[in-house]
């Protein structure tokens, strides 16, 4: 059977189960189990690999012993085992011994995970079809990484949870461009599910890994921290999926808990991508961590500030931001303000409306900054739908091929009609406003008349049949009940 018809099994599976309610529930339940199976994989590979490994989970909690066997253990059964014994002991796994690390790991991604399923007979039934799946084979891997995408993908429509989610041009865009190099470090200190992460880690193996100590480096060099448990989860998988033998640096924490006064040289890396929050507020005190003059509750903002404090000199950082950090006043003013006067904000990338659709509407931009010598300009390049597009959405998104023209362009710039550059006086007289409109766009006007009457009367005959099945489903909702 096909991963992908496997995966939608387990998922119809859940469906019938009283406890799994909604896609997030959902995806969680099926990925701490996904996450016990991939790493009982790799620990059979590492036993056959390494005479002296020892498993940093005892023999009862594996999941060859509990869940290897088809006709193993099952309702009731199974239930309590799961929730009385699997974890309770994961969460209170000790830090000892050779691979501390990796203990660590279990430990952290077993810390606010829980078990929603509450039919044991289904769950069988769930880990059944689960070990069709074989982590140490590459066709089985390399497929499944295609899903896992789709997976995240899926959170999209899980209420909030669609803000962990950046699509995958983005991410593969900002890391072509800021091309981290091998040994530089690499963080993403609101790193969701991994999505910028994973990007740098399959550039870096394409680009650079030769060799197993490349690979060493690699592996110690990418950093994440995620504020919440269910995409701290995800990505901790995620990196497993994407050969990172033991994903410790992917931290459960708030990265803007800690005062900004208290990082240090050694806490600097070279590269800083991501896709912080925006739109929310942090909890009360927060702010209190940032200097007077940039405190707020504003998310976007705040990281703004640390990504700045965060580089070395000379590190390079890409970052999604809303139209609203670009032309805000206050705080935002003050905000612009440091980073143009600390480091070399050369390129914002101005993205079209729906890039995020369905979770957001919002326009969005991509800025690519250095640290350590202060803005002279600032290049704006306006990305345009592709031919024919009106708007992206679900199942029409951003492709990565409609970058080719930013990519050619990047090398070697030149003004045209979709790129401008504004210089720091320019931008200094319009009070660091850096919501700069392309002078060479041409205003569309209201459009015509005769079209815009035509698109009306199409939605107004769609309005009518949404109506009218609502109508009669009401109405056979109260015969129902009469």
């Amino acid at each position: 059977m096909a991963l992908g018809t496997t995966i939608k099994t387990i998922q119809d599976i859940m469906r019938k189960d009283a406890g799994v309610d909604g896609d997030a529930q959902r995806i969680s339940q099926l990925v701490w189990m996904l996450f016990l199976k991939v790493f009982d994989d790799r620990d059979a590979e590492r036993e056959a690999m390494e005479a002296d490994y020892r498993s940093p989970v005892p023999k009862r909690l594996r999941w060859r012993t509990w869940a290897g066997d088809a006709e193993g253990i099952t309702g009731e059964a199974l239930l309590d085992f799961v929730n009385n014994d699997l974890f309770k002991s994961l969460k209170e796994l000790p830090l000892t011994g050779k691979n501390a690390a990796l203990a660590g790991v279990v430990r952290g991604v077993f810390e606010d995970a829980f078990n929603y399923m509450k039919s044991g007979t289904l769950m069988r039934q769930v880990i059944n079809k689960l070990n069709e799946i074989d982590f140490n084979r590459q066709a089985d891997r390399h497929e499944f990484g295609d899903i896992y995408e789709k997976l995240l993908g899926d959170l999209q429509n899980a209420g909030n949870a669609g803000e962990y989610y950046t699509p995958r041009a983005v991410t593969q865009f900002i890391v072509d461009q800021v091309d981290p190099k091998l040994g530089e470090t690499v963080l993403d200190p609101a790193c969701g599910t991994g999505g910028f992460l994973t990007c740098a880690i399959e550039h870096l193996r394409k680009k650079y890994v030769k060799s197993a100590r490349d690979e060493e480096k690699l592996q110690a060099g990418i950093f994440g921290v995620e504020k919440k448990p269910l995409p701290h989860l995800l990505c901790v998988t995620n990196m497993m999926f994407h050969g990172i033998e033991v994903p410790s640096n992917i931290r459960h924490d708030n990265t803007l808990a800690r005062p900004l006064r208290d990082y240090g040289p050694k806490d600097r890396v070279d590269v800083v991508i991501t896709n912080p929050p925006f739109g929310g507020m942090e909890e009360d005190g927060i702010e209190s961590n940032f200097p007077a003059q940039f405190r707020t509750r504003e998310t976007a903002d705040l990281f703004l500030v640390l990504l700045v404090t965060l580089l070395k000199r000379g590190g390079r950082a890409a970052l999604v931001l809303p139209d609203g950090t670009l032309f805000g006043e206050g705080i935002k003013t003050r905000v612009k303000e440091m980073l143009l006067t600390e480091c070399d904000l050369h390129t914002i990338v101005r993205l079209p409306k729906g890039v995020f659709a369905p979770y957001t509407g919002i326009k969005t931009n991509l800025l690519f900054f250095t640290k350590g010598e202060p803005t002279k300009e600032v290049w704006f390049y306006e990305h345009p739908y592709p031919a024919g597009a009106k708007s992206y959405s679900k199942t029409k998104p951003l492709r990565i091929e409609e970058f080719a023209p930013e990519k050619q362009w990047w090398g070697k710039r030149e003004e045209n009609e979709q790129a401008w550059k504004v210089s720091i006086e320019d931008i200094r007289a319009r009070g660091f406003n850096l919501d700069v409109k392309n002078p060479r766009a041409v205003e569309e006007g209201v459009g015509d008349p005769v079209a815009l009457l035509r698109e009306y009367e199409a939605a107004a005959a769609e309005a009518t049949k949404v109506r009218d099945v609502l109508r009669d489903e009401l109405a056979k909702a109260l015969r129902g009940q009469a």
